[in-house]
């Protein structure tokens, strides 16, 4: 049986960097095994041979405890992957105990750790990212120049080497874990537009058949049945929004979808138009504009008049978002709001000058006798220029 898109979600962002790990495992065999030659090699001129067995002793016991704990997710944080980096710089230090100041001297002759030590360097990038592989490579540089005592070309070319490693396994993990979240956003999308499908159908073929026959009905009758009538042809129309309207889509960052929550807004009275793509806004301040567009629209029932018509228009500009109100009733007098708050009636001041206010955007009202009302909202995305 296929999979379900909840399904699919999970095992998408359960781990994506798990590939990266597993190189990581195999990286820290691979150099295992050439430390070892390592030591099979130099162990008869170092100046405690008993010590460079026991070091690789417990880097075999180190390698295996990580290997095994990298391979799962309780292993991949921060302390275990700190200890990884305290404990081979610590073991790389024992060369200084292990190996004759000529040894130390000499380009052709390794450390005690060798390549093994770069291990924690790739594992802090693909736990953390760019950043963090970066850095835990140039503590084992700093490490390996501490223990040789003498500065190189060949040491510089070492560090370079161990911190741009760090860095490029981080940037594949981070690239790694945003893909997965994207993709499992495209799959909730999926999950949730054929879903939509599902339910249009259901509801074409029973509620919106049934409140279409109670609407002409009503209109034939006439008398209260045309009032029902109407209540019907508004349910039907909002129904109709409300399957049409795209599925809330999310990003990494936190932003939504502006479009959906203003389009349910939509009735026979109010127009709601919005541009055909997306228009990706913080979910906070996307969920106050929409309060704030509804509350526009609650005074033009309240103050406008019944039959009086509505439009609501959201324009995305790049870097600020535009939202109109416009109706087309009788007009706000010149001093009704002033005296409205000078009342208690708090409504325009805080429900849409508030939240306008907090929001960081600017207001512009625009209406006089017998010239409708429209309000012109314009707030700016997040670290645009005012």
């Amino acid at each position: 049986m296929p999979k379900e898109p909840a399904e699919r979600v999970t095992k998408v962002i359960d781990d994506p960097a798990t590939p990266l790990w597993r190189g990581v495992i195999a990286l820290r065999i691979v150099t295992f095994l050439f430390a070892t030659a390592n030591v099979l090699a130099n162990q008869h001129d170092y100046v405690r041979p008993w010590l460079a067995w026991t070091t690789l002793g417990v880097m075999a016991l180190w390698s295996g405890f990580t290997s095994r704990a990298y391979s799962t997710t309780w292993g991949r944080r921060w302390p275990l992957v700190l200890t990884d980096l305290v404990l081979t710089c610590g073991l790389m230090a024992l060369s200084q105990l292990i190996m004759t100041d000529h040894q130390l001297l000499t380009l052709n002759v390794p450390l005690i750790t060798t390549i093994w030590a770069c291990v924690p360097a790739v594992a802090l990038g693909a736990l953390g990212g760019a950043y963090a592989g970066l850095a835990g490579g140039l503590v084992v540089g700093l490490s390996t120049y501490l223990t040789k005592g003498v500065p190189s070309l060949d040491l510089l070319r070492d560090v370079v080497l161990l911190a741009g490693a760090g860095m490029v396994v981080g940037m594949a993990s981070a690239t790694a874990r945003r893909s997965a979240v994207l993709l499992a956003q495209a799959l909730r999308a999926e999950a949730a537009t054929a879903e939509r499908e599902r339910l249009a159908r259901s509801i074409h073929d029973s509620v919106l058949q049934v409140l279409a026959r109670v609407r002409k009905r009503g209109l034939e009758v006439g008398g209260e049945a045309a009032e029902l009538a109407k209540m019907a042809g508004e349910q039907e129309v909002a129904l109709r929004n409300l399957v049409a309207a795209a599925p809330v889509d999310s990003t990494v960052d936190g932003d939504i979808d502006l479009r959906p929550g203003l389009q349910m807004l939509a009735t026979p009275r109010i127009q709601v138009s919005t541009p055909a793509t997306q228009v990706m806004f913080a979910s906070a301040s996307a969920a106050e504009l929409t309060s704030l567009v509804r509350e526009a629209l609650s005074n033009v029932d309240k103050h406008a008049g019944e039959d009086a018509r509505a439009w609501v228009l959201l324009e995305d500009l790049g870097e600020e978002i535009v939202l109109s109100v416009r109706d087309d009733g009788p007009g706000i007098p010149e001093g009704r709001i002033a005296l409205a708050a000078r009342e208690g009636r708090m409504g325009i001041a805080k429900s849409i000058k508030g939240r306008v206010e907090s929001l960081g955007g600017t207001l512009e009202l625009q209406t006089g006798p017998g010239e409708g009302t429209e309000w012109e909202v314009r707030v700016f995305r997040k670290g645009a220029a005012r």
